[in-house]
C-alpha cells in the first residue's frame, strides 16, 4: 500500500549502475530481455542514457549511441526516460559550441529522452543556459543538478557550506529547473548532512528534490533514510545485482524498509527480485570488468580523500604506465593543493580528470613544470567560472604562450567559441550520412570516425 507521501524512485540499472561497475559496458542486447518489465515496475523515471553511455557505445561496444533510447523506447511506452548531460559539454569532455549543444538537445528530445539531469562539473550555471532553452522549448523536464563536493569531512567551510548550495538551488529554481539534483558522485554526502541539507532545500525552493549518491563510503542507505526523513521527493536506486560497490543503494532492502510508513513507494518486492534474476545470468558476460583487486564493496578511503572511484582507478593506471604506482600516496598528498591552485572545482567529469592528471604530473616531474592542455583551457575560463580564485601564479605560468591570449575570459564559455558543424561536415565527407552521423563525429572526432567506417563497411 502507497503511504500518504511516497517517495519515488529513479532507477539507474540501465546507466548508472553498469557506468560504475563495468565501465559503461552494458549492451542493448542485455535490456530488452526486461525492459517491458521494468516499465511495469512504477519507477517515477528510469534513467537509460547520457553519463559515458555515448562514448563507450560507440567505441568500445560498436552500437550507434542513438538506437538506444529509441529501441528501449518501443518496450517501454510509461516510464519516462532520464538522461545525464554535462550541460555545454554535452557527453563529451570539454565544451561545445552553441549549434552542437543545441542540436544535440534537439536530437535527445526526438529519440525519446523525457527528463534531462543537467549539471556542470563547476556548478558555473552559465553552461546551462543553451540546452535548458532547448529542453523547456521542447516542453521537457529540466532537472537541475548541483555537484556536491567537499572540503574537509562533513559539509561547511569556506566553499562548499549549506548556503552555497541553497543559493544554487535557488538560481536553478529560477532558471526553470522542474526538480533540483543534489549530485554526489563520489558517495561522500554524510546522512546528517543530508538531512541538514534537504530539510533546507525543501525550505528554500518549492520544485522537487532528488537525491543522487553512489555506496563508494557505504553511507549511502544511511543517507537515502535520512533524506527521506527529510522530506526528500525522489531517490535514485538501482535492482540489487548490479547495486552496492561505486554504485547507488539497491531498491529491494529500501522498499522493505519503508513498507507500510508514510513514505512507501508501493513497488512489489518479489516483482523486483524477478527481474533481479536476469541480471545475475547476464553478469557473467561482464564480470572481467569487475574491480576484484579488494575484497571489501566499499571503499572506505574515500570518507579520507573523496576521490570517486573511477578517478582513483585513472590516477592507478596513469601511475603504472609511468612505472611510478609506488608513488600514488604522494599523488594523494599532492591532489588537495593541486586542486586548491586550479579554483577548488568539484571532482566530477571532466574536472576529477583536468586536477587527477596535473597532480600526476607535479609529482613525477615538479609541481607545473608539465602543464596539461587541459588545465591550460581552464586557466583561460573555458571550462567556466571555478568556486574559488585559481592561483594567480599558477594561471600565469599555464598561459604562458597560450595559443589563445594570457588574458583570461571571465564571460560564459560558449559565447567565445565558434559554430562546429559546417566544419564537422567538412571533414567527415561521406562518412556522415544523418544527423546522428553528424554528432557522433561532431563530439567524438577521432573515434566518431572510426565508429562510421566500420558501420558503413570501409574499415
Amino acid at each position: 500500500m502507497n503511504g500518504k507521501n511516497p517517495v519515488k524512485c529513479l532507477d539507474l540499472t540501465f546507466r548508472d549502475s553498469h557506468q560504475s561497475l563495468f565501465a559503461t559496458r552494458m549492451h542493448t542486447e542485455d535490456m530488452i530481455p526486461i525492459a517491458e518489465e521494468m516499465d511495469k515496475v512504477g519507477f517515477w523515471a528510469m534513467e537509460v542514457w547520457g553519463g559515458a553511455t555515448f562514448d563507450a557505445m560507440h567505441r568500445f561496444l560498436d552500437e550507434n549511441p542513438w538506437d538506444r533510447p529509441r529501441i528501449l523506447k518501443k518496450y517501454m511506452k510509461n516510464t519516462p526516460f532520464s538522461m545525464l548531460l554535462r550541460g555545454q559539454n554535452l557527453v563529451g569532455y570539454r565544451n561545445y559550441a552553441d549549434d552542437v549543444v543545441r542540436a544535440f538537445v534537439e536530437k535527445s528530445c526526438e529519440v525519446g529522452i523525457d527528463i534531462f539531469r543537467v549539471f556542470d562539473a563547476l556548478n558555473d550555471l552559465r553552461n546551462f543556459e543553451t540546452s535548458v532553452e532547448v529542453i523547456k522549448k521542447n516542453g521537457k523536464h529540466f532537472q537541475g543538478a548541483i555537484c556536491f563536493s567537499l572540503t574537509q569531512r562533513k559539509m561547511g567551510g569556506p566553499v562548499f557550506n549549506l548556503q552555497y548550495y541553497l543559493d544554487k538551488a535557488k538560481a536553478l529554481e529560477d532558471m526553470g529547473a522542474d526538480s533540483i539534483c543534489i549530485k554526489d558522485m563520489a558517495g561522500i554526502v554524510s546522512p546528517y548532512d543530508a538531512y541538514e541539507l534537504v530539510r533546507a532545500l525543501k525550505e528554500t525552493v518549492r520544485v522537487p528534490i532528488n537525491l543522487h549518491t553512489h555506496y563508494t563510503s557505504g553511507m549511502a542507505s544511511m543517507c537515502q533514510i535520512k533524506a527521506i526523513e527529510a522530506g526528500v521527493d525522489i531517490v535514485d536506486t538501482v535492482l540489487a545485482p548490479f547495486g552496492l560497490r561505486t554504485s547507488h543503494p539497491a531498491v529491494e532492502p529500501l522498499v522493505v524498509t519503508l513498507g507500510g510508513t508514510s513514505r512507501d513507494p508501493g513497488l512489489d518486492l518479489d516483482f523486483l527480485l524477478k527481474l533481479g534474476e536476469h541480471l545475475e545470468a547476464i553478469a557473467p558476460k561482464y564480470k572481467d570488468l569487475f574491480d576484484t583487486s579488494r575484497v571489501s564493496v566499499i571503499d572506505t578511503n574515500v570518507l579520507k580523500h573523496q576521490i570517486p572511484g573511477g578517478m582513483a582507478s585513472n590516477l592507478a593506471n596513469q601511475l603504472k604506465e609511468a612505472n611510478a604506482l609506488q608513488r600514488i600516496n604522494e599523488v594523494y598528498e599532492e591532489l588537495p593543493q593541486t586542486r586548491k591552485d586550479l579554483g577548488t572545482p568539484p571532482l566530477v567529469t571532466p574536472t576529477s580528470q583536468i586536477v587527477g592528471v596535473q597532480a600526476v604530473l607535479n609529482v613525477l616531474f615538479g609541481r607545473y613544470k608539465m602543464i596539461t592542455n587541459q588545465v591550460k583551457d581552464l586557466c583561460f575560463g573555458l571550462y567556466g567560472k571555478t568556486p574559488t580564485p585559481i592561483d594567480p601564479e599558477v594561471q600565469a605560468l599555464a598561459l604562458k604562450g597560450y595559443s589563445r591570449g594570457n588574458t583570461p575570459i571571465t564571460g560564459r564559455p560558449g559565447d567565445y567559441l565558434e559554430p562546429e558543424l559546417d566544419k564537422v561536415k567538412e571533414h567527415g565527407g561521406e562518412l556522415i550520412k544523418n544527423e546522428d552521423d553528424l554528432l557522433i563525429c561532431a563530439l567524438y572526432p577521432t573515434t566518431g570516425k572510426e565508429f562510421l567506417k566500420r558501420k558503413y563497411g570501409k574499415e
